[in-house]
């Protein structure tokens, strides 16, 4: 069975996010213990491309929802927070249907 197209945009901004998540304790994790100039070159820029990625995301699939695309301007969190609101979103409009 295929997915939907608010299902799809919800599955990747949660992948999205907690790679994103993730690439930040990386580094946060590397600047509190060893702080290794290679862990931050190579995670750093992964990390802004992550970001960047939740961003373009959100925005697509926003779907004019304001919240969801602002949530994803959040960093660190900000797909978790943008899938969130997405789901929330699709929940009040299925209620009010």
């Amino acid at each position: 069975m295929a997915q939907t197209r608010p299902a799809r945009g919800r599955t990747a901004l949660r992948v999205l996010g907690a790679a994103e998540l993730g690439s930040l304790l990386v580094l946060l994790g590397n600047l509190a213990t060893v702080h290794s100039p290679a862990v931050s070159s190579a995670v750093g820029p992964l990390h802004g491309m992550l970001y960047l990625a939740v961003i373009v995301a959100a925005l697509g699939v926003a779907g004019g929802r304001r919240g969801v695309w602002l949530s994803g301007l959040v960093p660190g969190v900000g797909g978790l927070l943008a899938e969130r609101a997405l789901r929330r979103s699709a929940r009040r409009s299925a209620t009010d249907a």
